[in-house]
């Protein structure tokens, strides 16, 4: 039923700033500047091979200023939203009311670039508290318009997302709406002894939904953590970072054979963020 990773959301207080600081993380300008004046938001968006990455920012009133302003009174900016992509949204809310699910009614978006006008807009499934178990989330089907890709992805910039960090306490729930309902495919499923935690790998549209079990007594919940990006020449990225003042770890072995991993530290704007490259 979900074919895509469509896009991830980060909210922000100031969207100038988070803008410039994340072309400074990217190396790469946004592709879209707009607003939803219906929800009362901004958004920034950056494109990449397999997804896109929107920044988004409160700058009126509607539903989407309050669930900006409500996640950043409560823990400031930070990784807020994960968005599945499907072909067809309809068929989608039918197979999810058959399987025996409470589903709103699919509703319509849109959104206008400030600089070039273009119009592009979407349908959009909202999911019940089960199906999202914690995680603010939500199928689009994008209907009208496209986001355009950068010219090229320089070797130092980031050009995809490797895989997204999602925590659980109950990994058992997870699959079971992840893998038998939303149908994304499951590829791993491990305990990590020395990390005394059960591990989940889902994988679609070349990209990873990372899960880590910490099992607790508490109702089944999940929780954004981080992000992962690829690069295709961590040295020339870490170097082009640092000379822009941001800050890094050294560059180490990843836990992954035959990976390259850095930790970045600073102007993410508190989302866990690590850069990757795979060695060939």
């Amino acid at each position: 039923m979900i074919n895509t990773l469509d896009h991830l959301i980060i909210a922000v207080k100031d969207l100038n700033e988070a803008e410039l600081n994340y072309k400074k993380l990217f190396g790469l300008n946004p592709v879209w500047r707009g607003e939803h004046k219906e929800l009362g938001t901004a958004n920034v968006i950056f494109n990449f091979k397999n997804t896109y990455l929107e920044l988004l920012s409160a700058n009126g009133e509607g539903l989407g200023a309050m669930l900006v302003n409500s996640a950043i009174e409560e823990s400031g900016d930070g990784l807020i939203g994960v968005v599945f992509g499907v072909d067809n949204i309809k068929e989608a809310s039918k197979s999810l009311i058959e399987k025996g699910f409470a589903i709103t009614d699919i509703s319509d978006g849109e959104g206008r670039n400030n600089s070039s006008n273009e119009l592009r807009k979407w349908k959009n499934l909202f999911l019940p508290q089960e199906l999202s178990r914690g995680i603010f989330s939500f199928i689009i089907q994008h209907t009208e318009g496209s986001l355009k890709k950068p010219d090229k992805y320089p070797s130092d910039s980031m050009n995809k997302l490797d895989h997204l960090v999602i925590n659980t306490n109950d990994a058992d729930g997870f699959i079971n709406v992840y893998q038998d309902i939303f149908e994304i495919r499951l590829a791993l499923d491990e305990v990590i002894e020395h990390w005394d935690s059960r591990m989940l790998f889902f994988r679609l549209n070349k990209t990873t939904i990372e899960v880590v079990e910490k099992r607790d007594e508490k109702e089944p919940k999940d929780s954004l953590w981080g992000l992962a990006w690829e690069v295709e020449n961590i040295k020339e990225a870490h170097k082009r970072l640092i000379d822009n003042g941001v800050e890094m770890t050294p560059i180490k072995k990843g836990l992954k054979e035959n990976t390259l991993v850095s930790t970045i530290k600073s102007h993410t704007h508190n989302v866990p963020t690590l850069l990757i490259e795979h060695i060939n």
